[in-house]
Formats: structure tokens, C-alpha cells, sequence
């Protein structure tokens, strides 16, 4: 499959703007209704599954919904059923919940770097699917999107957060063992799709090798899977506020207020903005759009410029007088309509003898045929249709 283009950073954010408002929309119907919807997020490590899950949550109620992002297993939660200490963290009415990787950690990770027994992922595959199935019949909405990103992204990811100090926590041993791994976690993820992606309870694929189409693709097919409705809300009336009744703020200089850093980022201006490492363009395109825009611009502002400045088309044949095809395009001077404002400027006289030669082969530029144009005199109207007429190159 070719590689699709990076989305153009303000249609992702007029788009993400449109989506996020929806988010709320669908919060407000949750609420209402009493709905409990659970979305899980795994694929690969640095496949963009924290990002997709940030911007779900920028602007719905924290109470509402909830990340779950739980930590290795303690000991005791080890002798437990392995889907217990999951169990806790589902939603009650009128609650969603995000879950940052979850009980597919057995048929990942866990697998693969050996922190389970082949006996216990035998298991583990045959019950996530009833364990799943009884979620549904108990009215659960569930939601499973697999994040899909290449190997040469996910190395580039990872090289990246070794240098950006906003990303550096983000990689961990783990996630460095995983590159040697490769091939081991394509196996095992197979076979937990073989397992798990069932008929009415579906894996959802996001190929997130662009991390704002994988966020944009993601939301939009959550949103559309959710049958939400609009939820009217009742008027908000702000209350008068009351008289005084001779109430006095206490003294400024008797509580410890924060340093005004605002005032010295006013003063001395600000640094260097953030730029995320793993959404920046190449430089190289940035540069070549930034010039290609430049040029658009002048030629809009100056289009006669802009033709001065591009190169001169090559000269055509010469006719048996010696004027190339730019000098036979030029219109008869003495048409309607013809510049006639030169017309007075003086002509120099080619000497008698230059007639004579034979007709040499020259270049001529565009430059050269307007500025010959504008220097031509009219040909005299004549009231005699026999009359002879003077030779355009010579004075009248």
C-alpha cells in the first residue's frame, strides 16, 4: 500500500476541533441514558495509542471518563484470576472507560517476554472470548482498536524519545527489547486475533504510521459505532448577586502568594516553542514549500515581474528576412487598438549596406521583441489603395 501523505496540520485541528465536540455529545447521552462504554487501545509500542487517548479526554468530564492505565501486577494480583483486578476498574451507569492497554497484555507482551507460562496463554485464549461475551450480554458497549505501525516508525519513534526530554520516560527497557522482537510479537498477535477477533465483538485496526490520521480515524469510527443522541439540557439562569453586607478581604500582605512569573516572561520574552519530534515534517519539504509560496506570492503581487524573471523561451526559425517566429508573432502595428505611444520616439538607421548581407541567425528574447514593438512607427494611412508605403523600418 503506498504511503498516504502527513494530513495538513489545520484541517487535522478544524477536524479534531469538529470530533472533540461530538466527544462531549456523546458524554452528555452516556450520562443520560445510563450507558457504560468500555474502549481498549493496544498495538505496538509507540504506535500513538496515548495520544489517541489524550485528545478523546481533553474536554470530557473527568468523572465521566476515566483512563485506566494499571501498573505490573503486585504479587497478590498475581494468585488472582488474571481477569480480577480488571474487573474492578469497569464503568458503573453513565460511565466510559479508556483503557491504556489491558487483559490482552497475556497475549502480547507477557507471551513473548516469558512473564507467563505457555499453560497459562493456552488458558487465557480460551476464556477471553467468554469473558468478553458476558461484558456484551450484560450490556457493556466494547470497543478494540489495534494500533498498527511499521517497524522503521516505530524505530524512528524510539530514536526520538531518546533525545526529547517531554518523551524520554515513555521508553523503557521493555520497549527497546521489543525491536529484537519483532517477528515474535507479529506471531503472537496473529494468534490472538484468531482467537478474539469474533463476529460482534470485532478487532478495529488503525494503521497509525501518521499519528494525526490514526487519531482522526480512530475517534470518527468510535464515534460513528456509538448510537448516541443530542441531549437537551435545561437553561442555565445565573442568579442575581446579593448586597454586601460590609464584608472585608483580608490583607494581601498576609498571605503567601505565588512569584509573578507571568510579568517576567512579559519582560523578557518567551524561548523556543515545543515541537513534538514524532509530527515534524521533514525539513527539507517545509523549506521547499515555505520557497514554492514565496514565488506564488510574488507572482501574484507582480505577475509582469515574475515573467521578466523566468527564463526566455528559445528562438524559432528565422524567416528569409531574418526575424525569428517572436519577431512574425507581433501584430501589425497599424491594427486597431495598437500601442501607439512610441510612435515619436526617435529610430536610428540601419546603414545601406547592412541590407545587403545575407540574413545572419540571431537570438532573440522576449525583452528584445517587446522593446523592438515599442519603438516601431505606424504605418501611415493612405487614402490611395496604390499608393506606395513607406518601409516600417525606416522614417516616414
Amino acid at each position: 500500500m503506498a504511503k498516504k501523505a502527513k494530513l495538513d496540520k489545520k484541517l487535522y485541528e478544524a477536524e479534531m476541533t469538529r470530533l472533540q465536540t461530538e466527544l462531549v455529545e456523546m458524554q452528555e447521552w452516556v450520562k443520560a441514558t445510563g450507558a457504560r462504554l468500555v474502549v481498549i487501545f493496544e498495538g505496538r509500542d509507540a504506535a500513538g495509542k496515548g495520544g489517541a487517548i489524550k485528545r478523546i479526554t481533553e474536554y470530557l468530564n473527568p468523572r465521566v471518563a476515566r483512563i485506566v492505565a494499571l501498573p505490573a501486577p503486585t504479587e497478590r494480583q498475581k494468585s488472582q484470576w488474571y481477569f480480577q483486578r480488571y474487573i474492578e476498574h469497569l464503568p458503573a451507569a453513565g460511565e466510559i472507560r479508556l483503557f491504556d492497554r489491558s487483559w490482552y497484555n497475556r497475549g502480547g507482551v507477557e507471551k513473548v517476554m516469558g512473564y507467563c507460562t505457555p499453560e497459562e496463554h493456552v488458558r487465557w485464549l480460551r476464556q477471553v472470548p467468554t469473558f468478553e461475551r458476558m461484558l456484551i450480554d450484560d450490556g457493556i458497549m466494547l470497543r478494540k482498536y489495534w494500533f498498527s505501525v511499521s517497524d522503521h516508525e516505530q524505530e524512528k519513534r524510539f530514536r526520538s524519545r531518546m533525545t526529547d526530554p517531554m518523551r524520554r520516560w515513555k521508553l523503557s527497557p521493555t520497549d527497546l527489547e521489543s525491536l529484537t522482537r519483532w517477528e515474535d510479537y507479529s506471531r503472537a498477535k496473529d494468534e490472538m486475533f484468531v482467537h478474539t477477533d469474533v463476529p460482534g465483538n470485532r478487532w478495529n485496526v488503525v494503521e497509525a504510521e501518521d499519528k494525526k490520521r490514526a487519531r482522526i480515524n480512530m475517534i470518527a469510527h468510535l464515534l460513528d459505532s456509538v448510537p448516541y443522541e443530542h441531549v437537551s439540557r435545561p437553561p442555565i439562569e445565573f442568579p442575581e448577586r446579593p448586597e454586601s453586607t460590609g464584608y472585608r478581604r483580608t490583607a494581601r500582605s498576609l498571605q503567601n502568594e505565588v512569584p509573578d512569573h507571568a510579568s517576567e516572561l512579559v519582560k523578557n520574552g518567551i524561548g523556543h516553542k515545543y515541537v513534538d519530534p514524532e509530527d515534524e515534517d521533514e525539513p527539507k519539504k517545509k523549506k521547499k514549500k515555505k520557497k514554492d509560496k514565496q514565488h506564488a506570492d510574488a507572482e501574484a503581487h507582480d505577475p509582469q515581474a515574475a515573467e521578466a524573471a523566468a527564463p526566455a523561451p528559445a528562438s524559432g526559425p528565422e524567416s528569409a528576412t531574418g526575424e525569428t517566429a517572436a519577431d512574425q508573432e507581433q501584430p501589425p502595428q497599424d491594427a486597431p487598438g495598437a500601442d501607439t505611444t512610441a510612435a515619436e520616439a526617435p529610430v536610428s538607421e540601419a546603414p545601406a549596406a547592412e541590407a545587403s548581407k545575407p540574413a545572419t541567425r540571431r537570438r532573440t528574447t522576449a525583452s528584445t521583441t517587446r522593446s523592438r514593438t515599442s519603438t516601431r512607427r505606424p504605418r501611415a494611412a493612405s487614402t490611395k489603395a496604390d499608393e506606395p508605403q513607406p518601409d516600417a523600418d525606416q522614417p516616414s
